[in-house]
């Protein structure tokens, strides 16, 4: 891997760290990447689906997620974690991770993993071949292509630091506040960076200087590298042995900062959890002549590291290794944004044309396309173009629940409200309104039950039992009329149609078993039509790859009575319209359909 970070890299974000990520996303649109950096949001405690960022002016949706597992699953391709977990959980998120798999880098901002934890961290992060960036950083960069959550600072700061764009030299730090500093001395001084690393400041880090100093000289775009090292430890000189053993080449620039430490009597560590010499060989004093002997470019003092820059960088560019990097075209997020109130994901009416889940209306609506009703339900309610025997099957279910006669609460509430003088819409909603768990609801009701006893793999006697203890009569068995021997066509029919083009069935078949049980005891214990449908709507929704989670959501969201109320909307305008069109006197009740039984009121 010559290369950390490309414009097409994408992170899954550990926490919800809404300014790291809006400082992500601000530099995605200001180099114009074509998708934002940040895929997904880990936030474990949180009850949201997705969190509202800014892209530039306007608003994107990020989609969050309770476990890593589950934001991988949905977003395989997005191959960076960004663990901005706390020290006491970044230890855990970090070898999740690593068995999931397919994590090309993890980035951990945390310090003070205990030092055992972090080494058998580390070492196993490296048998899967996975960089660790950290502990106790902040991260890497590619300039104009991919950044970590804080590293660079601000836009304004990245902008002048050159990190906009990419530059010659690849930078290797441990410090991040120093990172940033680097990153404007270069850009001060020479052309700015291609590639940039904060290791982190503990003792036992992920990637070390010279696993990044091997993949910087590997990459073309690097033309010299910088390395910033400090008191304590000696990874510098893995360096310094790759140096001597011809295997990097590219001009380093090189100081171990902290030299001061050889004025205090006894040992001081400065910040970092690594940063402090147990040896002479690990003072930054040592290793500094060390570099220098090994052929690095190695300042007086700090202080003379810039003009030691821009000395190697001139040599670079009049001997042609480095050329004119040309500014590329930005964009400048606005300073004032405002965030929106509503959502939509289904549809959209800015174009010349309106939109269905990115569809056209025209390329639906007319009989040419052959997309019906069912289509666009598919598009509407679920985002997806379901296959013409799912599509198929809806407009089954619409069709078969439009009416059932005048006698039903809803029908009977639309038609009194149509005979009192109110319009088509008034009319209709009184209907509606009587839909719920004894007028309509034993499709959800029965969808629900039945999905459970069959995932808890119940048999039917058992399954009887539990509904028999949770007091609640089996939504979706009985009927009134309808029994074995005389059977609901309407039910036949469903089942007819999904043993014909369902891939499979096996919710329905394991209704079918309950009901040889019912029936046995009651001839008209049958399964109805609400069951039937809320049944096969579970088998539709698993043939079509929904998960159970999703299938339980469609339920418990009532999904499954919306297919419902609109079918049934259809019969109960045609009885508003039958009211209006006979032209019906408002309507009393006849008092001999009515149980007068009214006692002189007690006194208290």
């Amino acid at each position: 891997m010559t290369q950390l970070f490309t414009r097409d890299t994408q992170a899954i974000f550990w926490n919800n760290n809404t300014t790291a990520i809006q400082r992500m996303l601000d530099y995605d649109y200001t180099i114009k990447r074509k998708k934002p950096s940040v895929a997904a949001i880990v936030a474990p405690t949180s009850g949201s689906k997705f969190e509202k960022f800014f892209y530039g002016p306007d608003e994107i949706m990020v989609p969050m997620y309770k476990t890593t597992a589950a934001a991988k699953a949905a977003h395989p391709h997005a191959d960076v974690l960004l663990n901005f977990a706390s020290f006491r959980t970044a230890y855990d998120v970090t070898m999740e991770a690593l068995n999931i798999g397919g994590f090309s880098s993890i980035m951990i901002t945390a310090e003070g993993i205990p030092e055992r934890l972090a080494r058998g961290m580390n070492e196993f992060a490296r048998n899967k071949n996975v960089t660790v960036i950290g502990p106790a950083t902040v991260g890497a960069i590619a300039p104009g292509a991919f950044k970590i959550a804080n590293i660079g600072g601000t836009i304004e700061n990245i902008v002048q630091s050159k990190l906009h764009r990419a530059g010659s030299c690849g930078l290797v730090t441990r410090s991040g506040g120093l990172f940033n500093e680097l990153s404007n001395i270069i850009a001060i001084n020479a052309d700015g960076i291609a590639e940039g690393v904060a290791i982190g400041g503990d003792r036992f880090v992920g990637s070390v200087f010279i696993d990044n100093l091997l993949r910087m000289e590997a990459n073309p775009e690097v033309k010299y590298m910088i390395l910033l090292g400090e008191v304590g430890g000696t990874e510098e000189y893995k360096v310094i042995d790759a140096i001597k053993a011809g295997k990097i080449k590219k001009p380093i620039i090189a100081w171990c900062i902290g030299t001061i430490a050889k004025h205090f009597s006894s040992g001081v560590q400065f910040g970092h959890a690594g940063a402090s010499a147990n040896a002479e060989a690990e003072t930054a004093a040592a290793k500094n002549i060390a570099m220098a002997e090994a052929g690095m470019f190695v300042p007086e003092s700090f202080n003379a590291l810039p003009s030691k820059i821009k000395e190697v960088y001139e040599k670079l560019k009049a001997e042609g290794v480095v050329t004119e990097i040309p500014e590329p075209d930005m964009l400048t997020c606005p300073s004032v944004r405002k965030s929106k109130e509503f959502i939509c994901t289904i549809s959209d009416d800015r174009g010349d044309e309106a939109t269905y889940a990115g569809f056209p209306i025209s390329s639906l609506a007319t009989p040419d396309t052959g997309k019906g009703i069912g289509d666009v339900v598919s598009l509407l309610w679920f985002k997806k173009q379901y296959p013409k025997w799912a599509t198929d099957f809806i407009e089954t279910v619409i069709k078969t629940v439009a009416d059932h006669g005048p006698a039903v609460s809803g029908a009977h509430n639309a038609k009194v409200t149509a005979r009192a003088g109110k319009s088509v819409v008034e009319s209709l909603v009184t209907g509606l309104l009587t839909i719920g768990p004894r007028f309509g609801g034993a499709i959800d009701g029965a969808a629900e039950y039945f999905k459970y006893a069959d995932d808890n793999k119940l048999t039917p006697a058992e399954f009887l039992n539990h509904m028999k203890k949770v007091g609640v009569p089996i939504p979706g068995i009985g009927h009134r009329i309808k029994s074995l021997k005389n059977p609901d066509l309407r039910v036949e029919g469903l089942k007819k149609y999904a043993n014909a083009h369902f891939p499979s069935t096996s919710l329905l078949d394991y209704a079918l078993t309950v009901e040889q049980l019912t029936t046995s005891k009651k001839e008209n214990l049958i399964l109805n039509v609400d069951g039937t449908i809320g049944i096969l709507m579970v088998d539709m929704w698993r043939a079509l790859g929904y998960t159970e989670e999703e299938i339980n959501e469609f339920i418990s969201s009532g999904t499954l009575n919306a297919f419902f109320i609109v079918g049934r909307s259809i019969g109960f305008i045609g009885h508003v319209l039958d009211e209006k069109r006979l032209q019906m006197p408002m309507y009393r009740h006849p008092m001999d359909d009515i149980l007068y039984d009214v006692q002189e009121a007690e006194k208290i």
